[in-house]
């Protein structure tokens, strides 16, 4: 082998991530707002017979612009608490039960990513959960999906009290990786929240496909 391959196979070990720090929602599992909020759907009757409808995008865009969301997405409300406001909020009379069951369904069952990915990354390197995430949709991603097994370390906003795009949810995530920022590679189909990771020192990819995602990681040596 020639010294300048030597060289460039030196360079590509040292700079390959020790860490890498996944989102969850449109980049492991999809978001079917038309599941939660579509015709059929038991939250679809926003603001009573008398509204004009609503799609089930602009039902999730208000959803998210309320004014406690942040408060829900950080764990400062609890799941009955949420129930109640939100009961308020859309003119609705659902039960706590039937409520958890409706809002869960905007996780649609079937993952964009397989689990062959996470096991072929985990001989490589740490893997970490990184996700703007609520009590109740975490309860359903623990009970009804397999690829959180692949992950030692998952950091939800709910958990730590802070939402990306803040430093302090990377910063649990590089804690408990136990890697410094330059160490670690984040990714998220948000560039506002690539662009946050990658202010922090970290390496970061926009998510748009699994093909363009696993040709990046080949290229960081990872695959």
């Amino acid at each position: 082998m020639s010294r300048s391959s030597s060289l460039s196979k030196a360079d590509s070990q040292s700079s390959r991530p020790k860490a890498v720090i996944f989102d969850i929602g449109r980049v492991i599992v999809r978001l079917d707002l038309h599941r939660a909020f579509g015709s059929n759907a038991t939250l679809v009757h926003v603001g009573g017979q008398s509204a004009q409808p609503l799609s089930p995008e602009d039902i999730w865009k208000m959803i998210c612009a309320d004014a406690r969301w942040q408060e829900w997405q950080e764990g400062r409300l609890s799941p009955a608490e949420w129930h109640e406001h939100l009961m308020h909020r859309l003119k609705l009379s659902l039960s706590y039960g039937e409520f958890r069951d409706a809002w869960n369904l905007v996780l649609d069952p079937e993952p964009i990513l397989g689990e062959n990915l996470f096991v072929q990354l985990k001989g490589r390197c740490q893997l970490a959960l990184l996700s703007n995430t609520d009590p109740i949709h975490v309860d359903a991603l623990e009970q009804g999906f397999t690829f959180a097994r692949h992950f030692a370390v998952r950091i939800y906003s709910c958990s730590v009290g802070a939402t990306k795009p803040s430093p302090a949810i990377y910063e649990a995530a590089l804690d408990a990786l136990g890697v410094p920022p330059q160490e670690a590679l984040y990714v998220d189909d948000m560039r506002e929240f690539v662009e946050a990771a990658r202010d922090m020192g970290m390496d970061a990819i926009q998510f748009r496909d699994p093909r363009l995602l696993e040709s990046e990681l080949r290229l960081r040596g990872v695959l």
